[in-house]
This record gives C-alpha cells, sequence and structure tokens, in this order.
C-alpha cells in the first residue's frame, strides 16, 4: 500500500524490492553468460592447434620426423627464447613492422582517395579504372625484378612493394561499397537538400563502411605479403632476413620462428580490424551463424 506522504510500504514494498533483485540477477546472469561464451569461443578455436602440437611434439620426440626437417614444437620455443632475449628478434621486428606500417599507409591512403574518386565521379571511374584494373593484374614476384632495377635493393624498393600489394584492396572495395549504395538514398538526400560534402560524410561513407572495412581487412593482409616478398628479395635486416640466413645454415627452428612471428602479427591486426568492424557496424544486422 501507499502511505499518505506518496511511500510505498507493506507488500507491495516487499514486491517491489523483490522484482529489482530478480531484475538485477537476471542482468547478472546474463552478463555471466556473456562470459562463458567468450570463454567458450576460445576454447573451441584452441583445440584444434593444441592437438596438432601435442601430436607433433611427440612424433618428434619419438623420432618419426626429422628433427632438420621438421623441429619439435619444443625446439622451435627454445629458439624464440633465445632469439628474444638476445634482443635480435625484437630488432628484426621493429624493422619489419616499420615496412609494413609505412608500404601500408602509402598504397591503403593512395587506394582510399582514389576509390573515393573513382566512386563518386563518372568521368574519374572512365579515366582511372581501366589502367588500375590493368596494373592490379601484374602478380608481385613478376614486377619485383623491376623494382629492384629502378630503386635498387635498399628500403625503398621494399616499401613501394608493400604499397603497391596495399593499394588495390583498399581502391576495389571502396569503390565497391559507394557503388552499392542504394541510389533512392540519393533522393532522400536531394529533398533534405544535403550539399555534396554530407552526402559524402552522412551517406556515402556509411553505406560504404562494410565493404571499406573489409578492403582495411585484405589490404593489411596483402601488406604483409608484400613485405615478405620484400625481405625475401634481398635485405639485411627484418623478420624475412632472419628466415633466409637461418635457412643458408639450416637451422629450420628459426625458419619456424619466422614463419610463426609472421603468423602472429598477422593476427593480431586482422582481429584489431575485426574490433573495429563490430564497433562501427553495430547497426548491421547480419548472419552470425
Amino acid at each position: 500500500m501507499i502511505n499518505p506522504t506518496g511511500t510505498i510500504t507493506g507488500p507491495a514494498k516487499a514486491e517491489a524490492i523483490g522484482g529489482a533483485t530478480q531484475q538485477a540477477e537476471g542482468k547478472d546472469t546474463a552478463v555471466r553468460r556473456k562470459r562463458n561464451d567468450k570463454w567458450a569461443i576460445v576454447v573451441r578455436g584452441l583445440i584444434l592447434p593444441i592437438s596438432v602440437l601435442i601430436i607433433w611434439q611427440i612424433a618428434g620426440s619419438l623420432e618419426l620426423i626429422s628433427k632438420t626437417l621438421l623441429p619439435t614444437p619444443l625446439a622451435i620455443f627454445q629458439a624464440f627464447i633465445e632469439l628474444a632475449s638476445s634482443g635480435e628478434l625484437i630488432k628484426h621486428l621493429k624493422i619489419s613492422v616499420y615496412r609494413a606500417a609505412v608500404g601500408f599507409l602509402l598504397g591503403g591512403g593512395l587506394g582510399l582517395l582514389l576509390g573515393l574518386v573513382s566512386g563518386l565521379f563518372r568521368r574519374a571511374e572512365e579515366t582511372l579504372d581501366p589502367t588500375v584494373q590493368m596494373l592490379r593484374m601484374i602478380p608481385h614476384l613478376a614486377i619485383t625484378p623491376l623494382f629492384i632495377l629502378w630503386f635498387g635493393f635498399g628500403e625503398l624498393s621494399k616499401i613501394l612493394l608493400i604499397a603497391k600489394g596495399a593499394f588495390f584492396p583498399l581502391y576495389v572495395n571502396t569503390f565497391l561499397g559507394i557503388r552499392s549504395a542504394d541510389s533512392k538514398l540519393f533522393d532522400v538526400a536531394r529533398i533534405l537538400e544535403f550539399n555534396r560534402w554530407n552526402q559524402i560524410t552522412r551517406l556515402v561513407i556509411p553505406a560504404a563502411m562494410p565493404n571499406l572495412l573489409l578492403g582495411l581487412r585484405l589490404s593489411l593482409g596483402v601488406a604483409w605479403l608484400g613485405l615478405v616478398v620484400a625481405e625475401l628479395m634481398g635485405s639485411s635486416e627484418g623478420i624475412g632476413y632472419l628466415i633466409m640466413d637461418a635457412r643458408q645454415f639450416s637451422q629450420t627452428q628459426i625458419v619456424f620462428v619466422g614463419i610463426i612471428i609472421f603468423a602472429i602479427v598477422g593476427k593480431v591486426t586482422d582481429s584489431l580490424v575485426r574490433l573495429l568492424e563490430k564497433k562501427l557496424l553495430k547497426w548491421r544486422d547480419s548472419y552470425n551463424g
């Protein structure tokens, strides 16, 4: 019941308190369930690689596999610890990350800009797109000798080779994202009297965002692959050089360390972009499997 002062008393107060308590408990249960689901996803993702590592280690320990051709995971881990403790691994990793970042920013930034221009303006598409599509078909390995002839074995050739790979995924997906925008949205923009800047920032970019982020993921992946090609073609520093130097001395465990470093850094960058996707594309109601 409610007393003259407006305060709830008696059974009604107890019922209200009980309802609030149940609601709070329900929220806590939902949070715990969500946390448990995240851990379940992590565990399911680790089952396959851990199983492979266990079988690999057992086969190597029983000498079923040559240690020169395929060292055991324990030997690879020991090589990683030695390289990390000596500082050699960190030195090469810093150089590789620097090259990949500069090449990606150069190529990806140019790809994003030209993709926007070609997507927004038909005349720009007719001028730029045929040439870009022709250059896109040239493989990395085919153009590498030309880059060496033009720019030598220095940093410039490596960065430009990485930039070439990073350019095309962002260009293609930016163009596709803009052209995939519903034309009816532009009719609404005309009714609302949007100027060109508002059309781009409030209509085109949000509509193209899924494709932009996909292009960003692909561009980062290709930039990392381009780094491998650039460092293997001739370098005195970097993870690629570490792999080539270890190969010459048949240090297979160090080769595996370099390969695993490439895989881990590539996965980390891809996961960061996926996290960005979740934040920027909350509005999208898509199928999750």
